[in-house]
């Protein structure tokens, strides 16, 4: 059956009564997804998931949760981050064995954690990429990778700037390959440089150590920066993270199901 022809004035008034709700992302068609400064979001990685926190983004450990997991997500309308620790190994992962003792450093302060020799890709490289593959086949939209700052860190290997550049930038590729965003956890001193490879950005504790400015290269560029302080209480920092649109929490360090949002 022909559909009627309906005047130009009201197709356009049609379309402004059905246009999506604004949640803060950006999706193109065909494109991975972008999201903007500002957008609310919960961070759990310990515990039992809690599915209720009514935000539209989600960032959630990518080993313990399931496919089924993120597709829930997915149909109540969020986006799902899945985190990784790509600079550090966990020994308590299911390929903890895959990864060979002389690219397991020094401890990173974290029980069963130690950071890993980022300079040698030939091995770490086919190890991330399928973490990666693993996201990506669980239906993840993007992926938090965890401790991309070891060169400013004692990992027992003599890491430089430039080692860590070219690391982070291969996650950056290998997610983005993948169709996932990827954001740039910390490493605020190297934004400048990789604020054009990453989707987004994560940090911990900007607030506590004055160092929420430093952020301000992805918000110019229209990308969000999911921000978590764990020590100061919200009147701390909650007005000067309005100011500067990033998305701020408050969390216990366990990174449980509590929050408390700006």
């Amino acid at each position: 059956m022909r559909r009627p022809i309906l005047p130009a004035a009201l197709i356009l008034l049609l379309a402004a009564c059905t246009t999506t709700p604004d949640d803060g992302t950006d999706e193109p068609t065909g494109e991975r997804w972008r999201p903007r400064p500002g957008v609310a979001w919960q961070w759990q990685l310990s515990g039992s998931l809690d599915t209720t926190v009514d935000v539209p983004v989600y960032d959630i450990d990518g080993f313990d949760q399931s496919e089924r997991t993120v597709a829930a997500l997915h149909r109540d309308g969020r986006k799902v981050i899945c985190y990784l620790s790509t600079g550090a190994w966990e020994d308590w992962r299911p390929d903890a064995e895959e990864f060979p003792r002389s690219v397991l450093g020094r401890g990173n302060g974290w029980e069963g954690e130690r950071w890993l020799d980022i300079r040698r890709t030939d091995v770490l490289e086919p190890l991330m990429a399928a973490r990666l593959d693993m996201c990506r086949d669980k239906g993840f939209d993007a992926v938090e990778p965890d401790n991309m700052d070891g060169y400013q860190n004692r990992t027992g290997f003599p890491l430089k700037a430039s080692d860590q550049l070219r690391y982070n930038r291969l996650i950056a590729k290998l997610a983005h390959d993948r169709g996932m965003s990827v954001g740039l956890k910390n490493d605020l001193d190297q934004i400048p440089r990789l604020v054009d490879d990453f989707d987004f950005a994560v940090n911990e504790q900007c607030a506590q150590y004055d160092e929420c400015a430093a952020m301000s290269p992805f918000i110019k560029a229209g990308k969000a920066v999911f921000h978590v302080e764990y020590e100061l209480p919200t009147s701390r920092f909650c007005t000067e993270s309005r100011r500067l649109k990033l998305s701020s929490l408050l969390k216990k360090y366990e990174l449980g199901v509590w929050r408390k949002a700006c």
